[in-house]
């Protein structure tokens, strides 16, 4: 089986991390199905979500690891992860206790695009949780 055929079709996980060392990470609540947040993982945040069974992300802007739930204390438990067929990409099924966006939603996806506009934004969610409350810093 050539190299291509053996990641696409293989069964050793052998994910494929960017110039940067990270791959793009999406958590997924395991329950619901509701897409809760596009993260990104290096190597070692991938092991140590493994390891510990907790999502653990590179942050890209803090240039560290982070453990979500370190802050707030919403943590996402792994329950399953999942990768597309060239291992670039993949969903963390998780469970959560409260929401997951620091601004206080249930999912980092909380507005959409209104219809027939280019611009325009709509909420189609409500917060769950006062992230002043929650992010006392």
């Amino acid at each position: 089986m050539c190299a291509s055929r053996i990641v696409e079709e293989g069964l050793e996980f052998t994910p494929r991390f960017d110039e940067n060392g990270l791959i793009t990470a999406i958590a997924q609540d395991a329950d619901t199905g509701q897409i809760l947040m596009v993260a990104y993982m290096n190597r070692e945040a991938l092991d140590l979500t493994i390891k510990n069974g907790y999502a653990t992300y590179f942050s890209r802007s803090r240039r560290r690891l982070w453990k979500k739930g370190e802050e707030s204390g919403h943590f996402q438990k792994v329950r399953q992860i999942l990768v597309d067929c060239d291992q670039d990409c993949l969903i963390l099924k998780v469970t959560v206790e409260q929401g997951q966006c620091h601004v206080g939603y249930q999912s980092c996806f909380y507005r959409a695009l209104k219809r027939n506009s280019e611009n325009d934004l709509e909420f189609i969610a409500e917060k769950t949780y006062d992230p002043n409350k929650t992010y006392r810093k």
